[in-house]
Order: structure tokens, then C-alpha cells, then sequence
């Protein structure tokens, strides 16, 4: 019993990342059912959940409440923010249904939306690159219906495949009924959570290669300007160089955030301390907090509606650019 740790045990502070009835050290759902003490690492998760939901709802609503904001790139940023909204969203409900309304259903459904959430944020930056991708291999045709109509099929299969991956936990694939089994996300399996984790290697590994393929294409587009143009050769470099850091941050963020978690859970198991497991998780939200930074609000578009929102710095009746990957 909890009652028999010293304050300072580990046993005692695992929060939503634990089973308290047994040695696991992963989220559980057994302590959803009790009392907990407050965990320092669910309440930083519950803040960032938060301010991950304000950002990204700034975003759904503009995108989405705009009819001027139907091209595709935008609507895939648009998949990309309520991807995001619903894993900030899903953090402070399961904060919430932890600590305050304790219930085993309940707890299964926010894990099925805090896994939805997090694969189809996953997916919408692959569907992303893609897009970008073929943007620029395809550049001639790519403002068409063919566009239109791919863009609906990603975000058709984006957020099929995320709603039967998280249906799985509630549909009977987890570990309640045998702990053994579980991984370091409590009531995931071991295997489920395997299946995930390999799945994001391949995703990473199909945007790296994407991601190499559009650095290539934009040093031969840039040199190609430069020579029809006449510009010297340091503007070409100016112009690449740009274009490479631009996709260098995108890509090395990515990295940086979901690399910790996806490896730590092919090496962890049930047993694995809670530490480590805030200790990757942590930074796989902040992700979902820098999207917005780095796909919407750095547009002009998205960037002059927040303005005529927020302060009417902006004339509402500006005309519409149309807008391309490249601008985002």
C-alpha cells in the first residue's frame, strides 16, 4: 500500500505513469482508480497540455473558419493542429480523470484519444512532407484536382489508421488483466507499443528520405533561378542556404522530440522506471506545441488573419494570395 512509502519514494509519485498495485513503473490505470499524490511530472504534462491546446486552437479555428484558407497544404496543416489540439486536450483530461474522477473506462478512452491524437499528428507531418515533396517534383501540375483529391485520400487514411490504433486499448488490447504484458505506457501492451514504435522509425525514415530528395530539388531550382536570372553566385548560396536550414529545423525537431520516446519504448518494459519514461514523453509533446510555430505561424496568410483578429492591424477584405508548400 502507498501508505507504507516514505514521502520521497518513487513508488509513491508515479502518478498516471504508474501501476501502484503492482512493481510496474509504467502508466497505469490501477491508480486511476485510488487517490494519488500529486505528481510534479503529470502536472508539467497537464500545463503543457494546455498551452498545447490554446496554440493549436488558434490554428483550427482560423483555418477552418476561413473559407479562403481550402488549399491543401493549409488543410493539412488544419489535420496537423487538430491532431495537436486533441493530444493537449487528451493530456488534461487524463490528468483530470487520474486525480480528480477516478475511473477505469474513462481512463482507457482519454489513452485511445492520447494515442489518435499523437499518431495522427505523426501521420500529418508525413503527409505534410509529402505534399511538399511533390510540390516541387511536380510543380507544374501541382495546383490541379489530382492535388485536391490526394490531399482528402492522406487525410482519409491519416486519421483512419489513427482511430483504429487508438480504438485497440479500449476494443480489449491492453494489459489490465495481466501486467506482465504491459510496456512503459500502462495499459498498452508491450507489443502494441512495439508495433507503434517501429511504425514511427519507418515514418522517420520515409521523411528523412522525402526531406533529402526536397534539399536536392531546391539547390537545382535555386541554381536554375540564379542562371536565368543572372545572379551572382553568392545569392544562389544566400537562397539555398536558406532553403536547407529551413528543413534542417524541421526535421532535426522532429527528431529531437520523438527519437527519446520511440527508442526508449522498444528498450523499456513494465518494470522500467516512471523517470524515464516523463523524461521522453515530455519532449514528444513539446512537438505538438512547436508545430504551430513552425507550420502555421510563420504563414503570411494564417499570419495576417491572426493579426485582423486580434487587432485589426490587417484589412479583412485583403486579397487572398494562393498559397504554396513553400510558403510554410
Amino acid at each position: 500500500m502507498m501508505g507504507e512509502k516514505p514521502p520521497n519514494s518513487s513508488e509513491g509519485h508515479r502518478g498516471w505513469l504508474a501501476a501502484r498495485n503492482s512493481s510496474s513503473s509504467s502508466l497505469g490505470l490501477e491508480s486511476a482508480v485510488q487517490p494519488l499524490a500529486l505528481n510534479p511530472w503529470d502536472v508539467v504534462l497537464c500545463i503543457s497540455g494546455t498551452i498545447i491546446s490554446c496554440e493549436n486552437a488558434v490554428v483550427v479555428v482560423v483555418i477552418f473558419y476561413s473559407p479562403a484558407f481550402r488549399a491543401p497544404m493549409l488543410l493539412l496543416i488544419g489535420s496537423l493542429a487538430t491532431a495537436d489540439l486533441l493530444a493537449g486536450l487528451s493530456l488534461m483530461l487524463r490528468f483530470a480523470f487520474v486525480y480528480f474522477i477516478p475511473s477505469e473506462v474513462i481512463s482507457l478512452l482519454t489513452m485511445g484519444l492520447l494515442v489518435t491524437s499523437f499518431i495522427a499528428s505523426v501521420s500529418s507531418l508525413l503527409a505534410i512532407t509529402i505534399d511538399r515533396y511533390l510540390s516541387l517534383y511536380n510543380a507544374l501540375t501541382y495546383y490541379s484536382e489530382r492535388t485536391v483529391t490526394r490531399t482528402y485520400l492522406m487525410l482519409i487514411l491519416t486519421w483512419g489508421a489513427s482511430i483504429c490504433y487508438g480504438l485497440l486499448p479500449i476494443m480489449g488490447w491492453n494489459c489490465l488483466k495481466e501486467p506482465s504484458a504491459c510496456s512503459i505506457v500502462k495499459p498498452l501492451t508491450k507489443n502494441h507499443l512495439l508495433i507503434l514504435s517501429v511504425s514511427f522509425f519507418m515514418v522517420f525514415a520515409v521523411m528523412l528520405q522525402l526531406y533529402m530528395q526536397i534539399c536536392r530539388l531546391i539547390t537545382h531550382h535555386a541554381h536554375q533561378i540564379a542562371v536565368q536570372r543572372h545572379f551572382l553566385a553568392t545569392s544562389h548560396y544566400v537562397t539555398t542556404r536558406k532553403g536547407l536550414a529551413t528543413l534542417a529545423t524541421i526535421l532535426g525537431t522532429f527528431a529531437l522530440c520523438w527519437l527519446p520516446f520511440a527508442t526508449y519504448c522498444l528498450l523499456g518494459d513494465h518494470s522500467s522506471p516512471a523517470l524515464y519514461t516523463y523524461a521522453t514523453l515530455l519532449p514528444a509533446t513539446y512537438n505538438s506545441m512547436i508545430n504551430p510555430i513552425i507550420y502555421a505561424f510563420r504563414n503570411q496568410e494564417i499570419q495576417r488573419a491572426l493579426w485582423t483578429v486580434c487587432c485589426g492591424c490587417a484589412a479583412s477584405t485583403a486579397p487572398f494570395r494562393s498559397c504554396s508548400p513553400s510558403d510554410v
